[in-house]
């Protein structure tokens, strides 16, 4: 199935939506369409997806999960402060180990927050 330019397009709002910078240079290209999100954002949605999954069977450590998001961190820093330039396959690594602590980091807040609330309804 061929992409068109018009699912292309909407797909590129969707990554505008997400808070994506769609800088061409820092994205993947395929058949010459851009990705809707750059390399870093891929990576992290691609491990968003697979935290939620891991979450369910095995929890790592909070400070685990700290380390593994500073590492997308220290990539970007080096990058923004003009330090070292980022490679977009070191995006999508440094997204994909990023992504998955930070996203582990939200679970672990939101089995907080139900337990919390668990514990109030039950006062009730």
């Amino acid at each position: 199935m061929m992409i068109n330019d018009k699912q292309w397009i909407r797909l590129m709002e969707i990554g505008d939506m997400l808070g994506c910078h769609q800088i061409p240079e820092r994205s993947f290209f395929v058949k010459n369409y851009q990705f809707p999100v750059c390399a870093r954002c891929t990576g992290v949605i691609i491990s968003a997806i697979i935290a939620t999954i891991v979450f369910v069977k095995k929890r790592l450590p909070v400070e685990i999960c700290i380390a593994m998001s500073g590492i997308m961190l220290v990539d970007w820093g080096l990058q923004y402060l003009e330090i070292k330039e980022s490679t977009n396959t070191r995006r999508l690594i440094t997204g994909l180990i990023g992504g998955f602590g930070y996203s582990t980091l939200h679970l672990y807040f939101y089995c907080f927050i139900c337990s919390k609330c668990k514990t109030l309804i039950r006062e009730l």
